[in-house]
């Protein structure tokens, strides 16, 4: 199945390239298969040469066709050469997914600096330089889809993973000027930003750690193919902004309305969240300076409580609809208020009842 860009007339090529980054495990990965579902061709890039086959084997089995571009996002020469493969073999780039990350589990004062920056250097700035490349191919054709894969956390941090926060904090703020950009210049090229519930990967494996015990995702969890179903159907009809799942939206409407609160409910119930009674062991590999090869995959190790369904809203639909709610009950209440006040009015005695009973008194 094919499908047009927006605005694509007769005669303009179809949409059928996708590149995707951190496409060796978790949410890429089943975003490569949700697309190969449709007989896409795509662009696999991640650092791990050998996972990224086996990727592509798993993509030309359900029907796609795959080239892998072995790259780490934090080197933009490395992905813009990634991006130059991917355009030669298939012909150019019509959607970009950037979804590489790496996190960290610890406190800001037990990590270093050098962490710090390479958390920020993957999942804040390889967006950046996925954003970039994608762009050198599709801005002189003038059309494309570029999906920011984010995170409910991009609104509201959480404690043990500041890096990871900061670092989806600034892709919002990152893509909000790009779009404003691109539609300065009249631009047909889409953003998509996807803010994202925790979900079930194998990150919660190979993060790096400082905690007694092992990582876990803040429930509720979700399965990484419910993002990418969600992914595939913005890219069909694009949004601006897209929330999955309902905690998503009580996060972030939450942060709105009760920062402070949050705040405090945060410090009390988000450390023993993330944790697992397993205590970590001597021997945890991790994944932050380099990949773990045993670990790809696209599913951790939460599957027993992760969901296969979740509510994905729009944002813009998603703020407005508290503001309406709240604008009802306020004219509700009104309503209520000046009926009980023109009913105290009516059963208010004239002034003949008052004189009549000052009389008899």
């Amino acid at each position: 199945m094919q499908h047009k860009l927006p605005g694509e007339g007769h005669g303009q090529r179809t949409l059928k390239v996708v590149a995707i980054t951190g496409a060796s495990a978790g949410v890429g990965r089943a975003i490569a298969h949700r697309f190969a579902r449709e007989g896409w061709r795509i662009g696999l890039i991640a650092r791990d040469v050998g996972a990224l086959e086996a990727v592509a084997r798993e993509v030309r089995e359900l029907g796609g066709s795959a080239v892998v571009a072995a790259a780490d996002v934090a080197d933009p020469e490395a992905l813009f050469g990634a991006a130059e493969a991917i355009a030669h073999a298939f012909g150019g780039i019509d959607v970009w997914v950037n979804d590489a990350m790496v996190t960290m589990f610890a406190p800001v004062w037990q990590m270093t600096p050098e962490e710090f920056r390479r958390i920020t250097e993957v999942t804040y700035l390889g967006q950046v330089h996925g954003t970039m490349a994608a762009l050198r191919h599709m801005r002189p054709h003038d059309r494309g889809h570029i999906i920011q894969i984010g995170s409910a956390l991009a609104y509201r941090g959480i404690p043990l993973q500041s890096a990871y926060c900061g670092a989806k904090h600034a892709i919002r703020g990152f893509t909000d000027a790009v779009r404003t950009e691109l539609l300065h210049e009249g631009s047909a090229i889409r953003l998509t930003i996807m803010e994202l519930p925790a979900v079930n990967t194998p990150q919660f494996d190979w993060a790096r750690t400082r905690m007694p015990r092992q990582p876990r995702p803040v429930a509720p969890v979700f399965q990484p193919e419910v993002i990418a179903r969600a992914v595939f159907e913005a890219v069909r009809q694009p949004r601006r902004e897209v929330w999955i799942g309902t905690s998503t939206l009580k996060v972030i409407l939450g942060n709105m309305l009760l920062p402070a609160f949050l705040d405090r409910y945060l410090a009390k119930v988000a450390f023993k969240g993330q944790e697992t009674a397993q205590p970590v062991g001597s021997d945890r590999a991790d994944n932050l300076m380099t990949p773990v090869a045993s670990l790809h995959r696209t599913r951790g190790r939460f599957g027993k409580e992760a969901g296969d369904h979740a509510v994905v809203t729009s944002g813009g639909v998603a703020r407005i609809a508290p503001v309406l709610i709240g604008g009802c009950v306020a004219l509700v209440a009104g309503m209520l208020a000046a009926r009980r006040r023109k009913g105290a009015v009516r059963s208010k005695p004239s002034c003949g009842e008052r004189c009549v009973t000052a009389n008899k008194g």
